[in-house]
């Protein structure tokens, strides 16, 4: 056991709720849970149990994995998992980041995208690691509710994603987010947190800002790629 590397097969849900995530929505990729000796019996230790016998998932009673993955006091549990990327759906909307840094803001969009039904998210490097434990953490678990494809650029991306209506969200943008009509399948694009999408994006599809006042130079990333999918998905009957 070492701590997590980007280079890895494998990678780690930190926590409880997380791993019944990736036991219910993605239990081919699990590999063993690990319990620490504090975690309490119970429903919800019943419950883990249950899955990881009908999943044919080892548990592994040990500290040790707690001491070298986690700083948190609070984690009892941790399931080990298989990283594995997944194909787009050419026929569904997309998110789509194009260098994304912070492993904290990706799961936080991952969650945001799972809760707005935008499950296919599309990568562009270089990026912050999406099975990143910290990233993993941040979506919640959302990420095993997701189909993640990483690209080599936006054309590489492009080229693959099928014909669809691409919605790039910049400060230089044609249209105001409230005077868009989004059309299915379209692919909502964001930027770097600190440096957005260059200008060459105002060329591709719709762009789109997001008004807001001047007492902000503008809206963070995790905030305006939910404000965007807010909009676009307004009309869908969840």
């Amino acid at each position: 056991m070492k701590r997590y590397k980007r280079s890895d097969d494998i990678s780690y849900a930190l926590g409880i709720t997380l791993t019944f995530e990736l036991l219910i929505n993605r239990p081919d990729q699990a590999r063993r849970v690990y319990v620490h000796s504090d975690f309490e019996r119970g429903e919800t230790f019943d419950k883990l149990s249950s899955l990881c016998s009908a999943n044919k998932v080892e548990i592994v009673f040990s500290d040790k994995p707690f001491n070298i993955l986690s700083q948190k006091e609070n984690c009892y549990v941790i399931g080990e998992f298989s990283k594995k990327y997944m194909a787009l759906d050419k026929n569904a909307s997309h998110i789509v980041l194009n260098n994304p840094s912070n492993a904290g803001n990706l799961g936080t969009i991952m969650r945001s995208a799972a809760g707005f039904g935008i499950v296919n998210l599309a990568i562009i490097r270089p990026a912050a690691d999406p099975f990143d434990p910290k990233t993993v953490r941040s979506s919640m678990g959302s990420i095993f509710r997701l189909n993640i494809e990483e690209f080599d650029s936006f054309d590489e991306y492009m080229g693959k994603a099928g014909q669809r209506n691409i919605y790039p969200f910049m400060l230089k943008a044609k249209k105001k987010l409230n005077e868009t009509e989004f059309v299915k399948p379209f692919s909502l694009v964001f930027g770097n947190e600190a440096t957005g999408l260059d200008d060459s994006f105002l060329s591709v599809g719709t762009s789109v800002i997001i008004a807001h006042s001047d007492r902000i130079d503008s809206l963070n990333l995790p905030i305006a790629a939910s404000i965007a999918m807010y909009e676009a998905t307004k009309s869908s009957d969840f």
